[in-house]
């Protein structure tokens, strides 16, 4: 409930709304009332054939009679009060006296209340002359006019609560999900990979409607529903409040049911929104290797992979339908069983014309037969809005239970501070520098030291899971404008020590130095600006071929774009394609090959101007021709930058100034193609095991 609590402060903003469409649902619940009212004047008409005139003039002269008849009572006792006052006092006449004061107050009471049904039959007795036809049957069309009014005039005020509601919800939705997406997409890269995209879209989506239902709810029916209810016990009171508390009594059993019911509700909710994530991860994985499964003949197991899941979403589901479809009935139950009670008591009433039951008065005068249908029918009236409250707590318990679901992700903090205070990583007249203008004291800019390493690894530990390290004590100078190749086995650990570079991971222990300042005290914004990353799993949108390359480079002008792709040798190829640069590279880039893809994602890096450049498996998906244009690229391009090239294959070593060969997580050799192939073991290995595959 706490995190649903949350989820209500995205309405906040839209409070003015909220504040119209309850004023909406309050004249609703009072129209919803009065239309049950006219139950009484109907009947009088049916029952008693006679014009208002002539029923308002027998009501004023038989409530004289009962007036003169109290009266005469009245002043009975008051005389018999004045003998008793001269009466010598002792314990017989003070028992006379307490008895006659007592009989005095409810004739006095009595006759209070008839001299105020007087007053109103007076009021009555003015308009209905002055309004109401003569004609009891005109008079009947009258009544069912007013109520044919008052439903259109509360249709009126239900569709505008309504929509106000639905806009409120919907636009807190909108906010919610854009917040909740702000935070999911500033997660370090690795935070990602602990639950998998398939449950961060199942809490974007279905989570999501589960809030919206549950706000929607609360907003409508926990509003709009009570008080139709509160406009029919308050008309029903006025006949009798009494039997009224009568029926009431069932409420707190109703509560107490409602409530183990909605914590079943949301205990069974949570359990389906995590098969819907199931279901959702199935469908990514079936559909991202869909080449796999085809290729491996493997439909018939996916296919029974994807019934078991939806079978056991099915039970799921059937669970919560089971919950909900029980609180329905069993508040229907209570309420007629509540009325039942009443009619039975009001029944005793008017047919043995009592006002007493069970020693309590019901009311100073016997009930009419007509006025205890006004009441029964204003008592069932309060059953549809309680039958339709009975959903409200399992809908708010299955919002309760996404809502949690989605805050746990909306708290998650990413471990990799964005450091905003820290001083820029930029590019000047002077050459690379770190801006400290935002200290004060500090001088502005500190260039970079020629002669000094650029970037250094010391003491580098680092592992995703505790107890399996992946770096292990990485000591490592990299000078302005050296390419270094990274070499190493599979699982050697050369892309996590890249990623450490744009922190897409921080080190365990130890420290990455940035012209001589830790890289964990620079801006994180201006230094990612300044690095480009290639990976060998081309990432492209499913958007033009200019907007993939431009992507990253805010004003990017169109001469500037075609150059990148130039330089890129991807501007010929782009010209062939039906659209050009307009058109659209598909789903992941599906509707190029995979060369054209690469040489699309170094013409993005091309155009941004990094000075730090991540090239990792850059020529992985490229045939021979396409690798020999990439190289060529590659020298123009890396010339003046910092460099990493993180490569298998051994002829992109040509472009590299330093190897650095990975072992086991460790740095086992640095130096010259020439200088590893002469003392480095791992390296003579990979470079006999690269001899024999080309000369197979």
């Amino acid at each position: 409930m706490k995190n649903f609590l949350r989820a209500l402060r995205y309405a906040w903003p839209y409070r003015v709304r909220l504040v119209i469409s309850i004023v909406c649902a309050v004249f609703a619940a009072i129209l919803w009332g009065l239309n049950f009212t006219s139950i009484y004047p109907v009947l009088k008409l049916l029952n008693n054939d006679q014009s208002p005139q002539q029923w308002v003039d027998s009501c004023i002269a038989n409530c004289n009679k009962d007036i003169e008849q109290i009266e005469a009572v009245s002043d009975a006792l008051n005389e018999k009060s004045k003998e008793l006052e001269k009466l010598p006092l002792n314990k017989f006449v003070e028992q006379q006296r307490r008895a006659h004061t007592h009989a005095l107050v409810k004739v006095e009471s009595k006759l209070v209340y008839a001299r105020k049904q007087m007053d109103w039959y007076l009021i009555a007795h003015k308009y209905i002359y002055a309004y109401l036809p003569r004609d009891s049957f005109t008079t009947l069309s009258y009544v069912l006019g007013f109520v044919l009014v008052g439903v259109f005039i509360k249709c009126i005020f239900e569709f505008f609560q309504e929509s106000l509601v639905g806009s409120v919800v919907n636009l807190s939705l909108y906010d919610m999900r854009n917040r909740f997406y702000r935070n999911v997409i500033h997660l370090d890269v690795d935070q990602f990979g602990e639950q998998g995209t398939s449950e961060l879209m199942a809490r974007f989506t279905n989570d999501m409607e589960s809030v919206g239902s549950g706000l929607k709810t609360l907003f409508g029916k926990v509003i709009a529903e009570p008080l139709r209810a509160i406009s029919c016990v308050i008309f029903a009171a006025c006949i009798s409040w009494q039997l009224t508390l009568l029926f009431l009594i069932l409420v707190p059993v109703a509560a107490f049911i409602l409530g183990k019911i909605g914590r079943l509700m949301k205990q069974a909710t949570r359990r389906l929104l995590e098969r819907m994530s199931s279901i959702y991860k199935i469908l990514q994985e079936t559909f991202q290797g869909i080449k796999l499964v085809k290729s491996y003949t493997m439909e018939p197991y996916e296919r029974r992979r994807f019934r078991a899941a939806t079978y056991d979403y099915y039970l799921k589901s059937m669970t919560v339908v089971n919950i909900d479809a029980c609180a329905g009935p069993i508040i229907e139950l209570l309420g007629v069983a509540a009325v039942v009670g009443a009619l039975l008591a009001g029944s005793f009433l008017v047919l043995k014309h009592e006002t007493m039951l069970f020693g309590m008065r019901m009311s100073q005068y016997p009930i009419e037969p007509e006025s205890l249908l006004q009441l029964y029918v204003l008592l069932a009236a309060i059953a549809d809005p309680v039958r339709k409250l009975s959903s409200v707590f399992t809908k708010i318990q299955s919002g309760c239970a996404a809502s949690d679901r989605i805050f746990f992700f909306m708290d998650k903090q990413p471990r990799v501070s964005a450091n905003c205070e820290g001083p820029a990583f930029i590019k000047t007249e002077h050459g690379l520098c770190l801006d400290y203008s935002s200290r004060t004291g500090d001088m502005p800019f500190k260039a970079h030291e020629v002669g000094k390493p650029m970037i250094e690894f010391k003491g580098v530990c680092f592992s995703y899971d505790p107890g399996r390290p992946i770096l292990s004590n990485i000591n490592l100078s990299i000078y302005e404008g050296e390419t270094i190749a990274i070499l190493g086995h599979n699982g050697s650990g050369k892309s996590t020590l890249m990623g450490m570079v744009p922190r897409f991971y921080d080190p365990d222990h130890g420290t990455i130095f940035l012209s001589g300042e830790d890289l964990r005290n620079i801006n994180l914004r201006s230094l990612r600006k300044k690095v480009s990353v290639v990976t060998q799993e081309t990432v492209l949108f499913d958007d033009t071929i200019y907007n993939n390359i431009a992507y990253g480079t805010r004003g990017a002008t169109k001469a500037s774009i075609e150059s990148a792709a130039n330089k890129a040798f991807a501007h010929d190829f782009i010209l062939n394609l039906p659209k050009g640069y307009e058109t659209m590279a598909g789903e992941s880039g599906n509707k190029l090959s995979g060369g054209q893809k690469q040489r699309i994602a170094l013409a993005r890096a091309i155009l941004r101007d990094p000075a730090i450049i991540i090239l990792d498996e850059f020529t992985s998906q490229s045939d021979p021709e396409s690798e020999v244009l990439i190289h060529k690229v590659m020298k123009e391009f890396l010339k003046g930058r910092t460099s990493f090239v993180i490569t298998h294959r051994l002829n992109t070593l040509e472009i590299a100034s330093r190897i650095v060969v990975l072992d086991a997580g460790v740095v086992a050799a640095v130096g010259t193609h020439k200088e590893l192939i002469e003392n480095c073991a791992a390296y003579q290995r990979m470079f006999e095991v690269h001899g024999k595959r080309l000369s197979a």
